[in-house]
């Protein structure tokens, strides 16, 4: 009883002052002394000067007859709403970190910007006239949107200026093209300026997508028609995916929502109109483990794929009670009509494996690992399977 009474006046030590709880304990041994032999008075005289002087030892807290010591709480910082990180505040603490130099803070940076400016001309096209075709062809023989030429240009413009890119290469390009304005840093930046641009006229998901590699060599030095310039921009570019230092997309939707890697995880940011900047709504990104829910393969050119992709897809499609909404897999696999796929390696499937491998996913163009594919040219196509490492794995063993 004496110890349940010190342990009371323990939870209470707290809010009580200390002379009050000195009266209480002389109090209660007094009681208890009256009750007890000559020994037992000693012992627990002793053991309630202890308490009383803060010996809080001297309670044997783990007796089955203890009552338990309520402890304090501590006070948690409550975040403040207004308490946001900025793309650019993140990005000055991974330079802080050691996780990227001065430099690529810089290219990330102008590639933010670009992204900012793009998402402005896409929201207003159908105001400014800027859906419908330009009138001209790309190196792949493809119309080109009005879009895609002027993100094109405004994404290079951003990277030019920045001091910091040595060469560009954009899918929109013949061949890359090295930076005169570079100062240092000479980092080599692929990028698709506005993928998915076939469906602006339809108000459908859009976004760039970019990749970032350090230079083999320097490519600085005045054009001036030398070829030599253009075959060693062309070497600097012809990179495998493993060899990336970032990668990113940035997809404009129902908001716009910017997307990287820098090597160590997957982030998120979203645009915020009121600021005018990208502030991170999501680190460390994982793909689901939870396969079989999601599926993304253009079933319209279903008769043009080879059996065994058809096989695969015709698994995906049976009735299993599926909730269809995280997990699964890409695909975008080789036809009858395009027998590389129509993805281009350096610009597309490159950047999206190393995102989706930073995420915990794999990637595959039916083969080998995307990362490990040494380009041949810079508009080298193959085909794409991404996403969950099960499911992965499920397509490739159909292929096999």
């Amino acid at each position: 009883m004496v110890v349940a009474q010190a342990v009371h006046q323990l939870r209470h030590s707290w809010s009580c002052p200390a002379e009050a709880r000195n009266v209480s304990h002389v109090a209660s041994l007094g009681a208890a002394h009256s009750r007890v032999g000559p020994l037992e008075k000693t012992r627990r005289s002793r053991e309630g000067l202890k308490v009383r002087f803060g010996a809080r030892a001297a309670v044997n807290v783990d007796s089955p007859n203890a009552l338990p010591i309520k402890k304090r709480p501590v006070a948690q910082a409550k975040r403040n709403q207004y308490d946001i990180t900025t793309f650019t505040a993140w990005l000055v603490r991974q330079e802080i970190e050691g996780a990227i130099d001065g430099e690529l803070t810089i290219v990330l940076s102008s590639i933010a910007l670009a992204c900012k400016q793009i998402a402005s001309l896409v929201q207003r096209a159908g105001i400014s006239n800027l859906t419908g075709l330009q009138g001209v062809e790309n190196i792949q023989g493809e119309e080109q949107k009005k879009l895609d030429v002027i993100s094109n240009e405004v994404f290079s413009n951003c990277l030019r200026s920045n001091g910091r890119t040595g060469i560009i290469a954009s899918e929109e390009e013949d061949v890359p093209v090295a930076v005169e304005e570079s100062y240092s840093g000479n980092y080599i930046v692929v990028f698709d300026p506005l993928d998915g641009s076939a469906n602006i006229d339809a108000a459908v998901s859009t976004g760039p997508i970019f990749g970032i590699y350090a230079s083999d060599q320097e490519c600085l030095t005045n054009l001036g028609g030398d070829p030599s310039v253009a075959q060693n921009c062309v070497v600097n570019v012809c990179q495998p995916g493993s060899n990336l230092l970032a990668a990113g997309y940035c997809m404009y939707s129902s908001s716009v929502v910017l997307v990287l890697s820098i090597g160590d995880g997957l982030c998120a940011f979203s645009l915020d109109s009121l600021y005018g900047e990208f502030v991170l709504t999501h680190e460390k990104i994982q793909v689901s483990t939870n396969t079989k829910k999601l599926y993304s393969f253009n079933e319209g050119r279903y008769e043009l794929w080879d059996d065994k992709v058809k096989r695969y897809v015709d698994t995906l499609k049976v009735p299993d009670g599926w909730t269809m909404l995280y997990g699964g897999i890409y695909g975008y696999p080789r036809d009858a009509n395009s027998s590389n796929s129509k993805l281009r390696l350096l610009y597309e499937c490159a950047p999206m494996s190393f995102l989706i491998e930073q995420a915990g996913g794999n990637s595959s163009d039916g083969q080998p690992r995307i990362l490990h594919i040494q380009p041949e040219e810079v508009h080298q196509r193959c085909p794409l399977y991404f996403g969950s490492p099960e499911e992965v794995d499920k397509v490739l063993s159909f292929l096999a």
